[in-house]
């Protein structure tokens, strides 16, 4: 269970927003561009830091501004990809993989490898990667950290249609066979539809609605997206 109840100026609007979250399967985060949806994962993995509020996952407390308690990401155990890979070019894929792991999984390396199908790919450099493929090394990276949670923020948005086909179906498995909660920020319906398991709509930095994804998905609010 992950337990937000915070709240940040931004230039634009108050995000300010009380949520439970289940954290089981894929719980999608959608709204538009501009919505507080990168700002509600970077409070999360601890890139931001609230104006007041707390966060809590799995009954450990990241963030309680009442109690100056303030975990570090790096002792979050959170993973987060982002839009953009981040992989560094002079590393091969193997020593991306596993740059920062410190051998959190060594006895998974090989499952979570296959499920991205990223062996072909291990020697390789990222210059020698499609996007596609490079999101699958940043997934991949960030699962070998261990994580009690998988952010990603909006990870096929530079992507063609086929290869976000083709990544959505590994991120399906990942929770499959691999058991990882995923939030998983987008503005695209369509990516909402095929994975989520549960929706929350963000709306100027507010929460609109939360629920199962199919009764979400048929909100008078979203039907202009359709």
């Amino acid at each position: 269970m992950l337990k937000l109840q915070v709240s940040k100026q931004l230039a634009s609007f108050l995000f300010q927003l009380e949520l439970n979250i289940t954290c089981q399967g894929i719980t999608a985060i959608l709204g538009v561009s501009g919505s507080g949806k990168s700002t509600l994962i970077n409070l999360i993995n601890g890139l931001i830091k609230p104006d007041t509020g707390s966060i809590i996952l799995n009954e450990v407390t990241l963030v309680d501004t009442k109690q100056n308690i303030f975990i570090p990401p790096e002792k979050r155990h959170i993973g987060t990809v982002f839009q953009d890979a981040l992989l560094f070019p002079h590393f091969k894929v193997i020593n991306n993989l596993t740059y920062g792991t410190y051998n959190k999984m060594p006895t998974r390396f090989d499952e979570i490898i296959d499920v991205l199908n990223i062996r072909p790919l291990l020697n390789r450099y990222p210059a020698m990667l499609s996007g596609g493929e490079k999101q699958r090394v940043a997934i991949g990276r960030a699962i070998l950290t261990n994580p009690k949670l998988l952010l990603m923020d909006e990870p096929l948005s530079a992507l063609d249609m086929p290869r976000k086909k083709e990544l959505l179906s590994y991120i399906d498995r990942l929770v499959n066979e691999l058991d990882i909660p995923i939030i998983y920020v987008t503005h695209n319906i369509n990516e909402v539809k095929q994975i989520a398991d549960e929706v929350a709509i963000l709306d100027q930095g507010k929460l609109y609605d939360y629920g199962k994804a199919n009764n979400i998905l048929q909100s008078d609010y979203l039907q202009q997206w359709l």
